[in-house]
């Protein structure tokens, strides 16, 4: 490379901004597998997150309009609309976003100093609170016992009422990892559970294709240096290879590294939540020891645990870590012993 060698680094709405437009082709191929309900609740976390980042910042007497325009609460209400069923209730929707805005980002001081992923924190507030609803996601399209069309899908979110005589179970079903979970506590095979209708080539149908444009989105990421090679690569690469070895010995109850890889919050997890860098470590070894640690977490939780994903308990499990991991793998100051 000829000199100068120092290029010029990205402001942090410049960054938002980038991250944003990454996640479109993700929200993009939502809208053609699983219908429009994501723009709606895309667009609710978007009000609720700016209003309140308003509402906040008033109220700590701190300027509105910089903090406002930076872009970091309207990229946590993506993430937590791309996280969360897409036809949710409003008030589900509502709640998560106040918790990620409110409670993880402005509690702790504000951008820069929440020690935990903000959207992860509405995530698991949610999937703790309300299962119930935090599991009605919607069937793909092509397989759905029904479709409902734009002022149906805002008529239910916001009243709760479906087109006479239908039931919400025309519409939505279990996501790929939880049908897996269930039907393998029922003592069937890994081979016959995937052959129903709900799953693809590799993950779950319409799914994978999700997954596959957040990773389209995350190679982008990764030719602006928004973010470095390290938590994507081992974060993916230690799922694969915990999932390979545990298929590798009993592959009729553990599903093969790829599944792993394509379904579920994996992809989303690599490139948009683990590099947060707020809330994970500095140091290149320190990412690579979060993100491989992430990466066990998730699989663990897959697994055994009572959820069916568990990217945003690993998330956050991983970020109290993180001030040790920073604390062991700083480099000595030029000069001194280590």
């Amino acid at each position: 490379m000829n000199s100068p060698y120092l290029t010029q680094s990205y402001s942090v709405s410049q960054i938002m901004v980038r991250v944003l437009l990454a996640l479109v082709p993700a929200l993009a191929a939502s809208v053609w597998f699983f219908g429009p309900a994501v723009l709606v609740t895309i667009a609710l976390a978007s009000f609720t997150a700016l209003f309140l980042e308003a509402l906040v910042l008033k109220l700590r007497k701190k300027p509105v309009r910089p903090y406002l325009m930076d872009g970091s609460a309207l990229l946590t209400a993506w993430l937590l609309a791309l996280s969360i069923p897409p036809m949710g209730p409003w008030w589900l929707i509502v709640t998560g976003t106040a918790f990620a805005i409110v409670i993880a980002k402005h509690l702790y001081g504000g951008l820069g100093n929440n020690p935990f992923n903000p959207a992860m924190v509405g995530y698991a507030v949610l999937i703790i609170s309300f299962p119930v609803q935090m599991t009605q996601w919607l069937a793909p399209l092509s397989i759905a016992h029904a479709h409902l069309d734009f002022s149906s899908i805002l008529n239910y979110m916001f009243s709760n009422r479906l087109p006479e005589g239908m039931q919400l179970d025309a519409y939505t079903q279990a996501t790929p990892l939880d049908t897996l979970k269930t039907q393998l506590h029922l003592e069937k095979p890994i081979s016959s559970i995937m052959g129903m209708p709900v799953y693809g080539e590799m993950g779950g149908l319409g799914g994978e294709w999700v997954a596959a444009a957040y990773l389209l989105g995350g190679l982008y990421l990764l030719r602006n240096r928004i973010i470095t090679w390290h938590v994507p690569l081992a974060f993916v690469a230690t799922i694969f290879l915990v999932s390979a070895a545990f298929h590798g010995i009993d592959p009729a109850h553990h599903a093969g590294p790829w599944f792993e890889l394509a379904s579920g919050a994996t992809m989303i997890g690599a490139f948009f939540i683990l590099t947060d860098p707020v809330t994970g470590p500095t140091t290149p070894k320190g990412k690579l020891i979060f993100a491989t640690g992430a990466g066990f977490l998730t699989y663990i939780i897959r697994v055994y645990g009572g959820y069916p994903d568990g990217v945003a308990f690993a998330v956050l499990l991983m970020n109290i870590c993180v001030p040790l991991i920073d604390a062991y793998t700083q480099p000595p100051v030029f000069g001194k012993k280590k």
